[in-house]
């Protein structure tokens, strides 16, 4: 491919910081290379932006995101169907680090109890949150429909009041919606203020993409762009030969998704995996590492 490829402005990112990152500290007792203010820009509208330089799992995305969006926070759900990414930062010995007397796989109001249930008081991950607190991601939808010019799309999961029930406060915390002039497109910007970028990022980049693609269905939209800016962008020091390797990788085309067997989704939580069909997906070997807890 040549550089207009849009996986480019990742691959280009990672370089970026390999060769200007600060070395800097942080809650970890790993030290990361880091730089400031990155911001990618992916055409969503032909084409899906699932990263082809090493195999990206996008079942265990999805299966994240439909847990977020059920406003569920027992992390133990994902780990039934062989999700194992919040296992670390559930785990016992971390909610004690975190001061938290949750039962182990309690995520506490993370992503989606702050996208279903803004404001309710979070007690635990096996209360009954049903009507209680804000539905953020319902609200959006509605808002779409009916006043899709508003500037006040927007879905956060930055709650500073529940910063402190959190396992791990959100990393991806802030999105904003918007509608095309002509009322056909949908495009969507995502604020993260924390990115790993070897391990975390193609995930990110991948979830708000198919978020976007079912807000987009049921609003009678396309999806068009998805606008990601990252505050600090950052290579853990554990993942350095991992990234050389990658960007050493030219990307192949991208993939499609499709939505099937749709007649059954009137609402967000009618989402299923079944319903994402990946077309044309060819990617380099995966390339492993351990995630920094």
């Amino acid at each position: 491919m040549t550089s207009k490829h849009q996986e480019n402005q990742y691959l280009e990112s990672l370089k970026r910081i390999l060769n200007e990152g600060e070395v800097r500290s942080n809650r970890t007792n790993i030290k990361t290379l880091s730089i400031f203010g990155e911001r990618f820009v992916f055409d969503i509208s032909t084409s899906f932006p699932l990263l082809t330089t090493k195999k990206v799992f996008y079942k265990l995305i999805l299966k994240e995101l439909l847990f977020f969006i059920s406003g569920k926070t027992d992390t133990k759900i994902l780990e039934d169907q062989a999700v194992f990414i919040w296992k670390g930062n559930t785990s016992k010995a971390f909610l004690e680090k975190r001061g938290l007397k949750y039962q182990e796989g309690d995520m506490g109001a993370g992503y989606g109890f702050q996208w279903r249930h803004w404001g309710a008081e979070y007690k635990d991950c096996n209360s009954d949150y049903t009507n209680k607190g804000i539905d953020q991601l319902q609200n959006i939808i509605k808002e779409i429909k009916i006043n899709p010019f508003s500037r006040r799309l927007i879905l956060s999961a930055w709650n500073v009041d529940q910063l402190d029930q959190m396992t791990l406060p959100p990393c991806h915390c802030f999105v904003q919606f918007y509608v095309s002039n002509d009322q056909k497109y949908l495009d969507c910007q995502l604020y993260q203020r924390s990115a790993d970028m070897f391990l975390g990022v193609p995930f990110n980049i991948a979830s708000y993409s198919f978020l976007t693609y079912m807000i987009a269905f049921l609003t009678g939209l396309k999806p068009r762009r998805l606008i990601h800016v990252i505050g600090d962008a950052h290579i853990y020091t554990n993942h350095i030969e991992q990234v050389k390797t990658q960007i050493k990788r030219t990307p192949y085309e991208w993939s499609q998704v499709k939505l099937i067997d749709t007649q059954k989704i009137k609402s967000i939580d009618d989402f299923r995996v079944e319903n994402f069909k990946i077309e044309n997906y060819k990617y380099h070997p995966s390339i492993k590492a351990s995630m920094v807890v």
